[in-house]
Order: structure tokens, then sequence, then C-alpha cells
């Protein structure tokens, strides 16, 4: 007898087969994802489940105003039916509601062309990521990385001259060609094994100029490190390293440059970072991790969400190394009070201009301490 679905989920499960009945693609995984992020939500209100439908059933931005207009219909009942007829064109701007107000989402590369200042407001983008010519730089990182991180003690036990763990297996076999006498203890150690490496690249429109040439060396560093997790914020949150893991770099950045919407948008750093720990796996990749971040640091949503996420993520992280092209100058000196704030949490506040700033201090990390 098949098991009926409980009547609280009801709803929720009908509202993935409405948007498939008006052309939206819905796989059964994300209807799944949906109701697991309906439940972690709480939700408290019907704003957190439309947040959670966003970002579990992944509308392509252009039809953002037909899937809220289902939404409204679906659990408000209201605001009339969507626009059947409205078909949605690719290179058409699109209007989307937020807090009350219309708010206009940008399309393309006309997004903060300059890539110089910090904006606020969300802009979603598709862009197409250049490999760069960094081709010996990045061929030195992935000669050099793998014995170039820090090391933490494993689980594991490999023999040694020396120590005060006996091997007693080794012993008692060494003690065969002695007719079961045990002449000597053979000795062993816990071997050591490289700690994870998390870097969380900044994508907004300051960091534009950097963008594709980080993604770049985001590739090299999942290829060459043991474990490595890599995520990109602006004013959402990414995680990339699925797709980074393509040998073949060009179709590794041309498949991150379609998964990552908020290309030189705004910069909201507390908020992502929030994200991220609120996921436990995603908290889990942090925990005996270096962290690598790479941004400028211009934090235009509030100061206070970031200096807590940070605080947080200090306290699980190994250490925390921020590399901001800002910090090529050698009078640099934070400005923004939150960069002030977390400056005692870093490890180190380096020089991000360049691929090869970014790689000569990731081979250094062997000889770095936890902060």
């Amino acid at each position: 007898m098949t098991a009926r679905l409980p009547a609280a989920s009801r709803p929720l499960v009908a509202f993935p087969t409405l948007l498939r009945q008006n052309g939206f693609a819905v796989a059964p995984e994300q209807t799944i994802a949906f109701l697991e992020a309906v439940r972690l939500l709480g939700p408290r209100s019907i704003e957190h489940m439309r947040q959670a439908a966003h970002a579990t059933l992944a509308p392509h931005p252009h039809q953002f105003a037909r899937f809220d207009a289902l939404f409204d219909l679906h659990f408000l009942g209201g605001y009339g039916e969507p626009d059947e007829a409205d078909d949605w064109q690719p290179d058409e701007e699109t209007q989307i509601q937020e807090d009350g107000g219309e708010r206009e989402i940008l399309i393309g590369e006309t997004v903060n062309e300059t890539g110089r200042e910090a904006i606020e407001a969300e802009a979603l983008a598709v862009r197409q990521l250049r490999p760069g010519d960094d081709g010996a730089v990045l061929a030195r990182l992935a000669r050099d990385l793998p014995t170039a991180l820090p090391r933490r003690r494993g689980y594991r036990f490999r023999m040694a001259r020396r120590g005060r763990g006996i091997d007693l297996a080794r012993s008692l076999k060494a003690a065969i060609r002695t007719d079961g006498e045990v002449m000597t203890l053979k000795r062993r150690r816990r071997a050591t094994r490289a700690r994870p490496v998390l870097m969380l690249i900044d994508v907004s429109g300051s960091m534009k100029s950097r963008s594709d040439a980080n993604l770049a060396l985001a590739h090299t560093l999942v290829q060459s490190a043991p474990r490595a997790e890599v995520f990109t914020f602006g004013t959402r949150l990414t995680r990339v390293t699925r797709v980074l893991k393509l040998k073949n770099r060009a179709q590794a950045l041309a498949l991150a440059s379609g998964l990552v919407a908020d290309w030189d948008g705004g910069t909201r750093i507390g908020d992502a970072l929030q994200a991220f720990l609120a996921v436990p796996r995603f908290a889990g990749y942090a925990r005996g991790a270096v962290v690598v971040v790479l941004s400028d640091g211009l934090e235009r949503g509030d100061p206070t969400a970031m200096i807590a996420a940070m605080r947080r993520l200090a306290a699980r992280a190994f250490r925390i190394d921020w590399l901001s092209p800002l910090a090529a100058d050698p009078d640099y000196r934070p400005e923004t009070d939150a960069m002030a704030a977390i400056r005692p949490l870093l490890a180190t506040l380096g020089n991000g201009a360049s691929t090869a700033a970014v790689a000569r201090h990731l081979v250094t990390l062997a000889g770095g301490r936890a902060a």
C-alpha cells in the first residue's frame, strides 16, 4: 500500500507540479530539496518559503516574474493568473518583486562595466570566463602545492625508528625469526595529512578584473590539493567545486560561468558567509581548514553580519588568509568598519592583486601557524 503524504506537505509538493505544468524544468531532486529547505527554515513567514523556492527550484533570472506570480497564486491564492502568452525572451530585462517594491535586475556585461565600485544592488549576469595567460604560474603552483600545505595528525599509523607507540604486529612478526623471542620492539607514530583548503572568491563588481584569473587559480587548487572546496560570493553563495574537478580548464570555467549567477553585482559578504555557515555540510568544510578569501572586503551590507560570521568561521578554521587587490600597496590599511574589526581574526591580510602573488602565498602556507 502506497504511503500517503502528510497534509502539511501536500501544498509544497503540489507547487513544483504547478511549475512543471507552466513550462518550468523542475527535477524530483529539486522538489526534495525544497521540502528540506522549508523544514530547516521553519518557516517563520511566507517570504521564507519564497526564498527557499528560489534557492532550490532555481528558476532562470528571466522567469522570476512568472515564478513569483505562480507562487502567489498557489500559496496566497491571489494576484491573478500568470500570463501564459508572456513568453520570456533571454535578451529582455525582467522586473522582480522584492520587499514590496520593483527592482530591476540587469542581465549582461553592462553591469558595472568599470568594476571599480562596490555596489549594493543585486545584478544577475551570464559571463564567459577566459583562462588567461598565467599558465606558467599555475603550472608551478600545481607542482609545488601538494607539499606546501600545512599538515595535521592523521588517524593512520606508519612505522618509525623512534616513538612512544609500539607496533605490536611488526614486533611479533620479527619475533618469528628468533623462535618467538621478542628481541626488539618496533615503533610507530601517527602519519600526517594535508589540511583541507577552503577558497572563497568574491565575484562582485569591484572584483570584476580579477574574477576570471581567480577562478582559473581555483581550478588549479582543486586539481592539485588533496582536499579543496571553492565557493563564490557576491550577493549569493555558489559552490563550484564539482565543476572545477574537470581536468580541462576551459571546460571547467565554461561550466562555472553558467553556474554562478551574481557576476559583477553587489557585495554582501556577511550574508554570503552566514549562508555558508547555515548549511552544516558547508560549515564542515571549514573545520580545521586553511581558509583563503580572495576579496577587496568592500562590504555594502550590514557590517555586523560580516563580523559575526567571520568570528564563527575563525572558530572553525585552522587559519584565515584574506588576499585583497588593494593590499598590493604597502601602505594599505583596511578602510571599511567590517575589515578593521575582523583584522585580528586574520592570519594574513596579503596581496591578491595578481595570480603570481596569490600563488606565492599559497606555496608558503606550510610555514604559517594557526591564527
